[in-house]
């Protein structure tokens, strides 16, 4: 709907639609009159009526229109766009063919005719396109002022594929960018010594060092590289101490499409990035594809990216619900900025207010349900453990009652490691969620619970801290020198939850393949060094001890839990044989109780419910209570 709006209040839209009703009709005459040696045979002139004509006419332009001749943008028309110009015309010239043919018959026209119109018309409407293109691309640059010289920053691209082929016509095209690309680097010898518009491939990657044209920059264009490729790329980079910057990877693109501003500096998602995700896209198009989703958190880390890829596979409505007024404000305006054509509703709404939630589920009646909205801060949860159990606990429980009032389709859990043996109130109440999760998995809504570690620059999360902590000087904080965790990038992460959310067919709790844990401690030292400096001699590290509610390693899976594999190689689901109904009734009941206790705001008293009710949870209650509560005690 957006995207047409956006269309409809476009000038050039209304330019190249009316040219194409021009060339319709032109390539129809010029068919004719061509055919028939510039001589109108009176016979025909039944197919010149306002009938006829206005039925090839609307023919041709809903093919145009179904091909995609009016999105895009015109100053980049590609040879893809000629191919659209051309299925569209034959898809138009067999229905207008057909139809005449089977209701009124050819009646003296030649067939040659239709065979000129198709071939006019490709030509008009494909010149039309790349006259755009012309335009941008050599008189509107002609008429531009120059920038000087000393403006300009000429740049070396390593990879001289598509993406950096794109990268480097986008330069050509896109003066205000004002770069200039002096050569590519690549590691394929058949591409070595050739030139690309005119720009020299000058060797492989490692001669980078060693080339002759002067630059001031270098864009990394390998969105497909492995971690061990963009490693080894890196290291040759800060060797020449240049500024170089990264694309993201493909899946990280929110629309799919590469340009310049797209490029950052690199980041340790590149440098402790896992392999691409083979995704089963099929599947997850057939989960999203259509259905009302709503998505809560969806200012988080976790729910603005499934937002994100959600997206890409066109769902009917989105529902983004969030407490925080800036984050769905900001998610709002990032949506709109994409232009995209799926209706969005952006919704200020607390998961623990269940008449609220209610009428936000009689309004959208969504189909899927991806629940990201949790608090997730160790020690904060810690000391003021009731907030995580009203959110965690008793938020998932509206969610679920109110998602099977609705028989909603599918209802996703998106869980943590900190759920297994957990030895925090927030692992405790997370826990808690998958089992209130499992046990709503009795009607025809399907419930489940995708459970993984820790997601990489996250908010509030550890590399943040550790960035500023680098940039005003250090020194960085590790607890412990020994502490691991398991990391992988939010956009990993996210798109695992979609295809586990396609492969779940209820009660399960899938486990995503997080590979080895990391030190702590190696990331810091991985920062610094991505920062242009040296662990310990310009930036010192200090251990701090561990925080209230922190484990040094963190676990997937439960003793009483056994791994089994799935259709797809990174996600795992569990299979528990000890969680049996009789345990999510007693479950059940010990939440009713833990609703009383959280009035009473005792932080031990809430541990200790919690520990009742999941004898695997071993609450530290030496924690204490929050300092304003025990002031106000003693007054």
């Amino acid at each position: 709907v957006r995207g047409i709006r956006n269309r409809l209040t476009n000038k050039n839209f209304y330019i190249l639609f009316g040219l194409d009703v021009v060339f319709v009709f032109s390539s129809l005459l010029l068919s004719v009159l061509l055919r028939y040696e510039f001589i109108f045979p009176a016979e025909l002139i039944h197919f010149v009526q306002p009938g006829p004509l206005i039925t090839i006419l609307l023919i041709k332009l809903v093919a145009f229109s179904y091909f995609g001749l009016y999105r895009g943008m015109w100053r980049y028309t590609s040879i893809w766009d000629m191919l659209n110009v051309i299925k569209a015309n034959i898809v138009a010239s067999a229905a207008y063919v057909t139809l005449i043919w089977s209701t009124v018959g050819f009646q003296g026209m030649s067939r040659a005719v239709f065979l000129l119109d198709f071939m006019i018309l490709t030509v008009l409407a494909g010149s039309s396109r790349v006259g755009v293109r012309m335009f941008f691309n050599h008189i509107l640059q002609a008429i531009r002022p120059r920038y000087p010289a000393h403006t300009i920053r000429k740049v070396i691209i390593i990879g001289a594929g598509d993406t950096g082929q794109t990268i480097l016509r986008q330069s050509l095209e896109q003066p205000d960018e004002k770069i200039k690309v002096v050569g590519f680097l690549d590691d394929n010898p058949s591409k070595i010594g050739s030139r690309l518009h005119d720009v020299p491939v000058l060797g492989p990657i490692d001669s980078l060092n060693k080339v002759t044209p002067v630059y001031d920059e270098i864009l990394i264009c390998v969105p497909s590289a492995s971690r061990t490729e963009m490693r080894s790329i890196i290291e040759i980079c800060k060797e020449t101490g240049k500024l170089f910057k990264t694309l993201p990877s493909i899946s990280e693109l929110v629309q799919g499409r590469v340009t310049i501003s797209e490029f950052r500096e690199v980041s340790l998602v590149d440098l402790l990035g896992r392999e691409e995700v083979i995704l089963d896209k099929d599947s997850i198009h057939e989960f999203i594809h259509g259905k009302r989703i709503l998505i809560t958190g969806a200012g988080g880390s976790i729910g603005s990216e499934l937002v994100r890829q959600c997206l890409k596979y066109d769902p009917a409505v989105m529902v983004m619900l969030d407490l925080s007024e800036y984050n769905l404000f900001e998610m709002d305006r990032e949506i709109m900025a994409m232009e995209s054509t799926v209706l969005f509703k952006p919704v200020l709404c607390d998961i623990r207010d269940k008449d609220v939630l209610a009428q936000v589920f009689d309004e959208f009646e969504p189909q899927v349900v991806l629940h990201a909205a949790a608090y997730k801060h160790v020690p904060m949860q810690e000391t003021f453990p009731w907030e995580a159990v009203k959110t965690n606990v008793m938020g998932t429980t509206n969610l679920t009652q109110i998602a099977l009032q609705h028989m909603v389709e599918k209802f996703v859990l998106v869980s943590t490691d900190k759920a297994v043996k957990p030895v925090n109130v927030m692992g405790a109440t997370k826990r808690l969620a998958e089992l209130i999760v499992q046990s709503a998995n009795t009607s025809s809504t399907e419930f489940m619970a995708v459970r993984f570690g820790n997601v990489l620059g996250s908010s509030g999360s550890v590399i943040p801290i550790f960035q500023e902590q680098i940039r005003n000087g250090g020194p960085v904080t590790v607890t412990d020198p020994d502490m691991q965790r398991y990391f992988m990038s939010v956009s990993e992460a996210s798109q695992l939850i979609l295809q586990a959310g396609a492969l779940g067919q209820g009660g399960e709790v899938f486990v995503l393949d997080m590979g080895e844990p990391l030190r702590i401690l190696d990331i810091a030292n991985e920062l610094i060094r991505l920062s242009g400096y040296e662990p310990e001699l310009d930036i010192p590290i200090n251990f701090i001890g561990p925080r209230p509610g922190e484990k040094k390693v963190e676990e997937l899976v439960l003793d009483s839990e056994m791994l089994d594999h799935t259709r797809h190689d990174k996600i795992f689901v569990l299979k528990d044989h000890s969680i049996t109904p009789q345990v999510l009734d007693f479950i059940k009941s010990g939440i009713y109780d833990l609703e009383l206790d959280i009035s009473q705001n005792s932080a031990n008293q809430i541990r200790r419910k919690l520990a009742s009710i999941l004898p695997e949870y071993d609450p530290d209650l030496g924690a204490g209570e929050p300092i304003y509560l025990n002031i106000k005690a003693q007054a």
